[in-house]
């Protein structure tokens, strides 16, 4: 998406060391599959390429999750578009979680509820808060 930070680059550089998966759109929830090279992708519900990997049922083997967002706060606050994509699968997971984004999606707050999942760590940029 526009407004996402481009993380193709990221993926390419540790998908011969590190087991890679990535979301896919399925009815209004995520499924997580396996990245098992550009050549196993297609595109997605909105035009984001996907892959076609296997599912990953065992969530418990995903170590560092990195996700995008509309906006962020400093209290580690992430806000999606508005679809809950992924306000339903990030309870799910205990791995570490990092919210990317460009300077301009630090904004000083973002509505929260209490059961809003925060970023363990946010990254602006080249920096991290």
């Amino acid at each position: 998406m526009k407004d996402e930070v481009y993380t193709h680059s990221f993926i390419d550089k540790w998908t011969d060391s590190k087991q890679i998966v990535l979301p896919v759109v399925v009815g209004d929830t995520l499924e997580i599959r396996r990245y098992e090279g550009i050549g196993s992708m297609k595109p997605g519900p909105y035009g984001i390429l996907e892959p076609i990997g296997t599912v990953l049922d065992n969530y418990s083997s995903i170590d560092l999750v990195v996700v995008p967002g509309v906006a962020f706060d400093r209290e580690k606050n992430r806000l999606g578009h508005g679809k809950g994509y992924y306000d339903k699968i990030l309870p799910q997971l205990a791995a570490y979680k990092i919210g990317i984004c460009f300077p301009f999606q630090l904004v000083e707050k973002v509505p929260a509820d209490s059961f809003d999942v925060k970023m363990d760590a946010i990254i602006v940029g080249a920096s991290e808060i």
